[in-house]
């Protein structure tokens, strides 16, 4: 492991705002502290809690956070070293509405409590073409989220994905979900929302190679039975060449 990583894994277990988990913890059955009590003990006020799952670097997490000091902001990632960046980020600019949290998403349930969260925002989530419990929309989370997010809180993804959007929004319909906002063009669309003015890294990336951005606003609705749509998609062609060879849109 390079020094870098090293000194980033040193700062993370620093950062007072970081918590990290590991699986096997809470598979041996040991309970989160901070679970049910963010607001009490760590944010030390009532606002919404907004979760961003598989946030990377943290950049929509910070740029949320600096938007709306209205409300408290958690990015959520397996990968320490991703994380970092918006640690430190929001770490140096004295951030209070905004903490990460290091663990699997597919555990997300055990970290937050009964109506505790407000929103969930997934930023250009791998669509997970060949693994549907693995796509963070598919009806597996669906039934994780609504153990701890309020009844009609929002979920929001944002996505470079044509097979991401389009799962999703069959997803949404096969399952009745109410939907606030959908566009397969966001930046063409007549959404006025500050969110626009967030672009990560790798978002601009798709733009500038001419991908237009995604975006679903729905509202997840208590189920107790789900359905997975039968619709055939068609997988996104460029996912298949690494980041550096999708300089072409027409891949």
């Amino acid at each position: 492991m390079g020094k870098n990583k090293l000194a980033k894994f040193a700062d993370m277990e620093e950062f007072p705002h970081v918590f990290q988990v590991s699986s096997h913890s809470i598979r041996e059955g040991n309970s989160f502290e901070m679970k049910g009590k963010w607001n009490e003990f760590f944010f030390k006020n009532n606002h919404p809690i907004v979760l961003e799952l598989g946030c990377g670097k943290g950049e929509y997490t910070v740029g949320l956070g600096q938007l709306y000091p209205e409300k408290n902001f958690i990015g959520v990632d397996i990968k320490g070293a991703r994380l970092w960046t918006g640690a430190k980020d929001s770490f140096e600019k004295g951030m209070k509405n905004v903490a990460f949290l290091r663990t699997n998403i597919e555990m997300i349930h055990h970290f937050f409590a009964e109506n505790e969260v407000s929103e969930i925002w997934l930023t250009f989530p791998d669509p997970q073409m060949k693994k549907v419990t693995k796509r963070l929309t598919a009806t597996n989370f669906m039934k994780s989220y609504q153990q701890f997010v309020k009844p009609e809180g929002l979920i929001h993804l944002k996505t470079d994905s044509n097979f991401m959007f389009t799962y999703t929004r069959e997803m949404i319909k096969v399952n009745n979900y109410p939907v606030v906002f959908l566009s397969d063009n966001l930046y063409a669309s007549d959404l006025q929302d500050s969110i626009l003015k967030i672009k990560t890294y790798y978002e601009q990336q798709w733009l500038d190679r001419g991908l237009t951005i995604k975006y679903i606003q729905f509202l997840l609705e208590k189920r107790t039975n789900f359905m997975e749509p039968e619709t055939e998609i068609e997988h996104d062609a460029y996912r298949s060449f690494g980041r550096s060879k999708r300089h072409n849109p027409e891949l």
